[in-house]
């Protein structure tokens, strides 16, 4: 049985910081920029590897079942595919996608009140 890796312990740690984010966010872009960060975040710590993943690289997409995709570049670089395949780290995405995907839905069944906000004198 092959062993499965496990880095639940960077979600954990970044899911504070997206909370907030997602909290902030006025837009539903605003949703998708925050959303790519953290996934940066997390890829640079599974794979310490700073920089190596673009903005490009991945994004969100509530339309797609998975909430999220991620580019044929990043998919076929090997040490990214065998993390991928081989971890736990496909699921910790789609939960982030999911939360992020949730305030987008939001935002976007809002869009009055999400004007309001940035329209508003502070």
């Amino acid at each position: 049985m092959a062993r499965q890796l496990s880095y639940s312990k960077y979600e954990q740690e970044l899911r504070p910081e997206l909370r907030q984010n997602m909290n902030i966010a006025e837009s539903t872009e605003d949703v998708k920029k925050f959303f790519v960060y953290t996934i940066q975040k997390l890829f640079g710590r599974v794979l310490e590897r700073k920089g190596a993943f673009t903005y490009e690289d991945i994004r969100l997409d509530p339309q797609e079942q998975s909430g999220f995709i991620i580019s044929d570049k990043l998919l076929e670089d090997p040490d990214f595919a065998a993390v991928w395949r081989n971890s736990d780290l496909a699921n910790i995405v789609k939960r982030i996608a999911d939360a992020a995907s949730n305030r987008h839905r939001h935002l976007q069944k809002n869009p009055a009140k999400t004007e309001s906000k940035i329209c508003q004198a502070p």
